[in-house]
């Protein structure tokens, strides 16, 4: 383990057991707001430790944290349940039946599955915090910059659903080591974590293009070098082979990634389509309350669902729309201005990042970073940081994620939704620091008495290893830059925990 390695982990280590004395602390000093929120009964009799449980880790179970405890207790009952996916219920259920069992005489199911949370999501943050720094060292080759990144993430402003029994920890691990291993060459291996991370949340759907994208860059590469060391006069046979096993590796690696989110539709299908349960055999407290709620129930002796019978019988679909209201522009009501206000930081990092970008590499941009020309011929060996014509297709996945997320979701989901997804919030935001804050430069600054320094350009050790932390006493010395992107971070990260594990509006 490097050094830069031990100290992201001990940081991450130090922001998890914080977040989890916060969340404590708020939310027995913060009354719970009456929020129309999914609350279902809790049919099974407490036992000696449940009372100290949910004291210690009832802010974790606020919100949407609700329906994946649920499932993972109950299983997936009401209709609008599909909205969420099953891994991260899987994995609740697996701590809470092995390495809680133990506590079974002590704990009610539930009570096992909040300590499952507390502990499940710490560890999946830690490895989430590995694979981060591990994608960034390699794809912007400057060890300063990927430090930087990563210490960042580690105070994300998303950390509450990092933190509670939201299913991001576990997607950003799988998603950051997958990409990572794409980008290592690991094409199958990659495939793996990136499927397992779409039976986590829908929106693993997307990295499907960075399947199409790096191989596409890396058979164009081979070509390239093939052509150089033939002097042009290379078989055409060859260049037909790299194509083609471009082309399956990349229809192979798409069924794979794909694969996960098909089946859970189609068990959504036959649960509800073609039912074999009847409403006897559902627990009266959970059937008064969807029919209190208007919750869709599977029973075989029911007619079938409207959506049972369109071309496409998506349960998914159906349930953003009917039940979260999701749709393009749906949102875009006078009412929502709070919640764009609350997501307008994240989407400028996302398009400060985009447009940076192109104003420093136009070329790759318009020609997609797929091959190079004379004005481009830099590419073979780019300059580190985050203009690397490798990071092109970060950009481009999270513009898409922003323009996604603001136009056809909930918008106040934009911040966990981006920083669960992608790394580019953090790339750009370490970027600006190291760029605007004379504190982390090795010049004199107007005031020496707070002058710190950081990693040197070719990485050796001169400094303390945290610069956030050095950056942090002197913050009112701070640059403007510094100021508003710690201020984001600091604030979010602290005002997401005393909202959320409280019913209050931070969804």
């Amino acid at each position: 383990m490097t050094m830069d390695v031990r100290a992201v982990l001990e940081f991450a280590t130090l922001t998890r057991g914080l977040s989890l004395f916060l969340q404590a602390v708020l939310n027995a000093a913060i009354p719970d707001h009456e929020a129309d929120a999914f609350r279902p009964p809790h049919t099974e009799e407490p036992l000696y430790l449940d009372s100290t449980v949910e004291w210690l880790f009832g802010g974790l179970s606020r919100w949407d944290a609700e329906h994946f405890l649920f499932i993972a207790e109950r299983g997936y009952l009401y209709e609008h349940n599909f909205a969420f996916f099953p891994l991260f219920p899987i994995i609740l259920r697996g701590l809470a039946e092995t390495l809680l069992w133990p506590l079974s005489s002590w704990l009610s199911v539930r009570g096992r599955l909040l300590v499952a949370v507390a502990l499940g999501n710490t560890a999946l943050f830690l490895l989430s915090v590995v694979a981060m720094h591990a994608l960034s060292r390699f794809v912007l080759q400057d060890r300063r910059l990927a430090l930087l990144s990563s210490l960042l993430y580690c105070i994300t402003p998303a950390n509450v659903f990092m933190t509670a029994g939201y299913s991001e920890s576990l997607f950003a691990a799988l998603t950051f080591g997958g990409l990572f291993l794409l980008e290592k060459g690991f094409t199958f291996r990659a495939c793996l974590a990136l499927s397992i991370a779409t039976a986590a949340r829908s929106n693993g759907l997307v990295n499907i293009g960075f399947l199409l994208y790096l191989p596409s860059l890396h058979a164009i590469s081979q070509i390239r070098l093939y052509r150089t060391i033939t002097k042009g006069h290379g078989k055409v046979f060859h260049y037909v082979w790299v194509i083609v096993r471009c082309l399956l590796t990349s229809l192979l690696g798409t069924a794979i990634i794909a694969l996960p989110f098909c089946a859970f539709q189609y068990y959504g299908y036959r649960t509800f389509c073609t039912p074999s349960i009847s409403l006897d055999r559902i627990p009266p407290a959970l059937l008064s309350l969807a029919e209190r709620k208007g919750y869709r129930v599977p029973d075989e002796n029911g007619p079938p669902p409207l959506w049972c019978m369109r071309p496409l019988p998506l349960l998914y679909s159906h349930i953003q729309d009917v039940y979260w209201d999701v749709g393009f522009l749906r949102y875009f009501e006078l009412k929502q201005i709070p919640n764009f206000i609350l997501a307008l930081p994240m989407a400028t990092l996302g398009i400060m990042a985009a447009y940076a970008y192109f104003q420093a590499n136009p070329e790759v941009c318009l020609r997609l970073g797929l091959w190079k020309t004379g004005a481009t011929k830099g590419l073979d060996k780019p300059i580190p940081g985050f203009f690397n014509p490798r990071v092109f297709v970060y950009v481009v996945h999270s513009t898409v994620l922003l323009v996604f997320g603001t136009l056809c979701m909930h918008v106040q989901v934009l911040t966990r939704f981006m920083a669960s997804s992608s790394p580019v919030p953090f790339w750009i935001s370490a970027h600006l620091l190291l760029l605007n804050e004379p504190l982390l430069h090795r010049r004199k600054t107007l005031n020496p008495n707070v002058q710190l320094q950081t990693l040197s350009k070719n990485g050796c050790k001169n400094t303390p290893q945290n610069p956030l932390t050095a950056l942090l006493p002197y913050f009112k010395a701070c640059s403007p830059t510094t100021q508003s992107i710690l201020g984001y971070f600091l604030l979010y990260w602290v005002l997401g925990l005393a909202l959320h594990c409280n019913f209050l509006p931070w969804t």
